[in-house]
């Protein structure tokens, strides 16, 4: 089989985490790292200040029996406590565990139980209540109070940083390269967990790789909602801010209420954003309904967005490259730190096209078409599952991605998840996200497609609309060719029934047309792990919850909810 390489040679890059912050303080002192935009006047924490920070907290955590190799779990969004608490332990040698503050308590607890951490850092009362067995925990720091609870393990934050004992020096400096940094759960978690562990190296790396692709520096500015119990937000995007010396800011609305984002634009006036498609689809419908915003969005100093999770629908990229703002997409899994290909914006972006390799990392195709990736982004392996670990990581040293995909002329083709791929009864085999994709790039009131028909002897569609644009007639460029422009399910029904007649028609291969559709009156969430953390949406829980309507469309006697559209195709 062919590798495919970058012929940029991998940069050296800093051996460990406590390296990069002492080298990076001595380069940009009085620069800042962060930035709290959430009041009228922002304030800045410069790197001298965050380093005396992070050494105070490395004093605190070793004085109350945190050593290498132990765990920090947190529960908690985003914030300036998490970044602190987090670099001081993976400079120490100790191993951040970032879970999804918005997952339930019994969801919560068996990621947390799971991963065996020596301390917690919860953001505040509502996630200590997540937290099964508190007084099994040495230590829980909380960044709020924590109301009417009389635990000798309760720590609040404030208690870090008013340590006596500061250290000349920060510690960790000897740490290995290969030493754990970082556990992260991968989304859409089933049975026995998958925690991804990832080391100084891996993380590093890619970084450094990056470093040759595109110029960020300690003049950019980062707008900042990706979650960071996430590998896109929480290893890419972080840690592209913090090696280049740029300033971090969050979007404290987390890229839930447009208007906030918005506001904090305005502030910030970020130079690069990270985003996934679902965020650029709604800037997008807003551009074209106010005029004021396209100064906003589109002031001097932007110089490039960056998408990922999904592909960008190409009217959304025209907007960027009309108004000169390239558009980079990239690829990669939680397991490979996270990116493996980067688009060259000086190129025409084609459809389903994620680049080329970044250095350091090589790419083989399969004979059935799975992705392989070798490289010194690739993790160690997953936490207490040896099984899922054997599956996918060969003696030789590639990773099997579980990507279907070729490789072109302009970069890797991403075709599939190979377990989405399924075969009908009659042993044709289908590719569901072809189909998903197709309805998606041209309907801007679809926010999820899910197409099934494993075993049987035809597809069926499930629909999830993006019910927000009810209210809002998007632009005309953002639309389908005669949309009828629906105010509600009825009316997205009505208009649903053409045009999916008409992408199905279009469908060439025969087989794989669904012979029936249903439109479903319901909210897919990251809560209930029906979407990943980067908004994709995740086909084994949704399959799962929704058994009953996909029986249904194939046979009407079986029970479904209430809250359904039926489109017959025949």
């Amino acid at each position: 089989m062919k590798i495919y390489s970058s012929s940029l040679q991998l940069p050296e890059y800093a051996v460990n985490m406590a390296v990069l912050l002492k080298t990076n303080t001595t380069k940009f002192s009085d620069y800042p790292i962060f930035q709290d935009v959430q009041n009228d006047t922002p304030t800045r924490l410069t790197w001298n200040d965050f380093y005396i920070r992070v050494k105070t907290i490395q004093s605190w955590l070793l004085s109350n029996g945190f050593k290498q190799g132990d765990k920090m779990a947190f529960l908690s969004k985003n914030c300036q406590e998490m970044l602190e608490i987090e670099l001081a332990v993976m400079a120490l040698g100790g191993i951040s565990v970032p879970i999804y503050s918005g997952y339930p308590p019994d969801q919560a607890n068996r990621l947390l139980e799971f991963c065996e951490p020596t301390f917690v850092a919860i953001a505040d009362h509502n996630q200590f209540l997540k937290i099964k067995s508190p007084e099994k925990v040495r230590k829980i720091i909380h960044f709020s109070s924590v109301e009417d609870i009389n635990l000798n393990n309760l720590i609040p934050f404030s208690d870090l940083i008013i340590h006596d004992s500061l250290p000349n020096d920060i510690m960790g400096l000897d740490i290995h390269s290969d030493t754990v940094s970082l556990m992260m759960y991968t989304s859409g978690t089933m049975g026995i967990p998958k925690c991804v562990q990832l080391t100084h190296k891996n993380i590093l790396s890619q970084q450094a790789a990056m470093k040759v692709l595109w110029d960020l520096n300690h003049n950019d500015r980062f707008l900042s909602y990706l979650p960071w119990h996430h590998s896109f937000g929480g290893i890419f995007e972080k840690f592209a801010a913090i090696v280049n010396g740029a300033v971090l800011s969050l979007e404290y609305g987390y890229g839930k209420d447009l208007d906030i984002l918005l506001d904090n634009w305005k502030k910030v006036k970020p130079t690069v954003f990270f985003s996934v498609p679902r965020i650029y689809q709604a800037i997008a419908t807003r551009l074209m309904q106010d005029k004021e915003v396209e100064k906003i969005i589109f002031h001097d100093d932007l110089r490039f967005i960056f998408t990922a999770a999904a592909p960008l629908p190409k009217n959304i990229a025209n907007l960027f490259d009309d108004h000169g703002i390239p558009v980079v997409e990239g690829w990669g899994l939680t397991e490979t730190s996270p990116c493996c290909t980067i688009t060259d914006p000086t190129i025409s972006r084609e459809q389903g096209i994620v680049g080329k390799p970044i250095p350091g990392v090589s790419i083989q195709i399969e004979d059935d078409g799975e992705i392989l990736v070798k490289g010194p982004n690739v993790m160690t392996g997953y936490y207490h599952n040896q099984e899922a670990t054997t599956d996918v990581l060969m003696e030789d040293g590639w990773f099997k991605t579980g990507d279907v995909g070729e490789y072109t002329e302009t970069g890797l083709k991403l075709i599939s998840r190979k377990d989405r791929i399924f075969k009908l009864i009659n042993g044709e085999k289908v590719i569901p996200t072809e189909v998903e994709n197709l309805i998606a790039k041209d309907c801007a009131y679809l926010a999820h497609a899910y197409l099934y028909g494993r075993g049987k002897n035809h597809p069926v569609l499930l629909v999830f609309p993006n019910k927000s644009l009810f209210s809002q007639k998007p632009d005309a460029s953002l639309l389908s060719k005669n949309c009828k422009c629906p105010e509600g399910m009825d009316d997205y029904f009505n208009c649903l029934s053409d045009c999916l007649l008409k992408w199905n028609n279009a469908n060439d291969t025969k087989f794989s047309r669904y012979k029936k559709a249903m439109l479903i009156d319901y909210e897919l969430s990251i809560e209930n792990e029906e979407l990943t953390p980067s908004m994709k949406l995740a086909p084994n829980v949704v399959g799962k919850v929704f058994k009953a309507e996909i029986e249904s469309l194939y046979n009407p006697l079986e029970s479904k909810s209430e809250d359904v559209y039926i489109i017959n195709m025949e």
